[in-house]
């Protein structure tokens, strides 16, 4: 998985198709499509009734690339639902959240990737023009209808790879360490791909914070250079099968230990917090529709805002991607919410976040401005953030030194 953003960004495996509107990741098991440049094929011959949109429709969108999409739309006794897959990015199924149409006019929604689609159904029922629209920056798409002759073939979905055992103590059998010299103000990927870790422009504060599950303040007595120094680290774990969290954790514990000397003793003190918990009409998550033992997460510009979107991801997922790259502050979880779900956040941050660094965010004459983050919590997730003091784990650090040579 790879990021791409205008800001920090952190992902932990590829498992969400982004359509290569500013965020790109591939997942480990698809398998690429043998062509993509591939022009929509003409549309089917012979008229539809007015009003039926059911079946198969195909079309390419000129991103980044040619992505070829195919949508399988099916009547359902409350109006439509759909399914897309992007084929030259592996075809794993996409469930729409939502799919209507109003006369002509047709539109679905796609939560888990942030992405909507509206557009015009032609006369004979076999072609449907519009707009695809995934971050600042709307494309053109038109779908047509598929026939036996014409369709795509959508590739196998390979099985995900083998979890580690979970009794399981990985280390990193190798880790290459450099430093990272472009001047980014933030760490901007820790992957696992396959079983390919990396992280790109990471501080040493960073990687504590990942392996510790801390945030910048929950780090005390540590050397200037904690947050300065930047590097790129690549690494493959001394066990088969592919990591949960928690044991991905552990390894970067032991980079820690082994390559940085890091030496600490923890403490509870009592600092500024913000606490997650359910908001008093209940939450609004998803159920996740992947599979796999690691959550994507990330960011993407939208046009009224930044959008922050999570699959496959825990409560604590959240809190953490929150305390590490957004919020000033540490997040508790209090909601007691458990299992995985699919969702995203539009918000317009504000100077305190992103360590002082908010993402510029693109210029629109039409959209008004998302709600700040809180709101938007509150709004689109049904949970609450507020702020209060509460006794927090805090790493307080004795000794660390730059990282050994590779």
């Amino acid at each position: 998985m790879t990021v791409k953003m205008m800001s920090r960004t952190i992902f932990i495996l590829a498992c969400v198709t982004f359509l290569g509107l500013g965020v790109s990741p591939k997942p480990a098991s698809a398998q690429t499509s043998q062509s993509s440049t591939a022009a929509a094929p003409a549309p089917a011959n012979g008229t539809h009734a007015k009003g039926d949109i059911s079946g198969d429709w195909q079309g390419t969108l000129q991103a980044n690339k040619s992505l070829r999409l195919v949508l399988k739309i099916a009547k359902t006794d409350k109006g439509w639902s759909a399914k897309m897959y992007s084929i030259d990015q592996g075809g794993q199924p996409i469930n729409a959240s939502s799919v209507t149409l109003d006369g002509s006019a047709f539109k679905y929604s796609v939560d888990l990737i942030g992405a909507t689609y509206q557009g015009t159904v032609s006369a004979d029922g076999n072609s449907i023009v519009g707009t695809w629209t995934q971050g600042p920056n709307p494309q053109p798409l038109t779908f047509v209808r598929a026939t036996k002759e014409t369709a795509w073939e959508i590739p196998a979905i390979q099985p995900p790879p083998k979890p580690m055992p979970e009794d399981a103590d990985p280390s990193f059998e190798v880790a290459t360490i450099k430093p990272n010299d472009s001047g980014a103000s933030g760490i901007q990927g820790l992957t696992m791909n396959g079983r390919n870790f990396a992280t790109r422009n990471a501080s040493l504060g960073d990687l504590i914070g990942f392996a510790y599950e801390v945030q910048a303040k929950q780090i005390v007595g540590g050397p200037d250079w904690l947050s300065k120094d930047r590097y790129d680290i690549a690494a493959v774990p001394d066990k088969e099968g592919a990591p949960n969290v928690q044991q991905l954790r552990t390894m970067v514990q032991k980079l820690l230990a082994s390559r940085f000397n890091l030496k600490f003793h923890q403490e509870k003190r009592e600092l500024s917090a913000y606490v997650l918990t359910i908001g008093k009409n209940g939450q609004k998550l998803t159920p996740t529709q992947l599979k796999g033992s690691l959550p994507g997460m990330g960011m993407r510009p939208a046009p009224n805002g930044l959008t922050m979107v999570m699959a496959n991801a825990k409560m604590t997922d959240f809190t953490s991607f929150l305390q590490m790259l957004v919020l000033d502050r540490p997040v508790v979880d209090r909601t007691g919410i458990t299992g995985r779900f699919d969702y995203s956040v539009t918000f317009t941050p504000d100077d305190s976040q992103f360590n002082g660094h908010p993402p510029k965010l693109p210029q629109t004459e039409t959209a008004d401005s998302s709600p700040n983050l809180f709101t938007a919590i509150q709004e689109q997730l049904g949970l609450k953030l507020d702020a209060e003091k509460t006794a927090v784990d805090v790493i307080a650090i004795d000794h660390v030194d730059k990282p050994s040579p590779n």
